[in-house]
């Protein structure tokens, strides 16, 4: 069978997440806030598909050697800490960075900051990684 030009390296860290993502949600009502919990199961599963749909997209993206692995490094490291940041603040009861989800929950100074510093990284990342994505999709024409 030929080899199919995608990034089965993502592809299988994406069912990973998503098998991590069902994982948790098993374990919800451990959490000590359960809300939070299902945000994590959510991220897990949701993630965990984003990072297959990119490898399995990855032919289309035109990006020099560096940049196709800036680009994977930093969809790896959103959807993987998405996930871990977020079972955190549900094992935690962290909440400053998200008052719905965490509405009547707090964790310790420290473990706010800890989710803080993490959220923040996330969201970087996953920008930085589709603003890439979103340049690399441009037409034929422009490149």
């Amino acid at each position: 069978m030929a080899e199919r030009n995608v990034n089965r390296k993502l592809i299988r860290a994406g069912f990973l997440l998503v098998l991590l993502g069902l994982i948790t949600g098993l374990a919800v009502q451990l959490f000590q806030n359960p809300r939070m919990g299902l945000s994590a199961h959510l991220e897990g599963v949701l993630n965990g598909l984003l990072l297959v749909l990119v490898g399995l997209t990855w032919p289309y993206f035109s990006l020099p050697g560096k940049r196709a692995r800036l680009l994977e490094g930093l969809v790896l490291y959103a959807a993987f800490v998405n996930w871990g940041a977020t079972s955190l603040a549900a094992a935690w009861g962290t909440s400053r960075l998200t008052p719905l989800a965490g509405a009547g929950y707090s964790g310790a100074a420290w473990q706010e900051l800890v989710s803080a510093v993490l959220g923040i990284s996330i969201v970087l990342s996953a920008i930085s990684a589709l603003g890439l994505a979103v340049y690399s999709l441009r037409s034929e024409s422009a490149r």
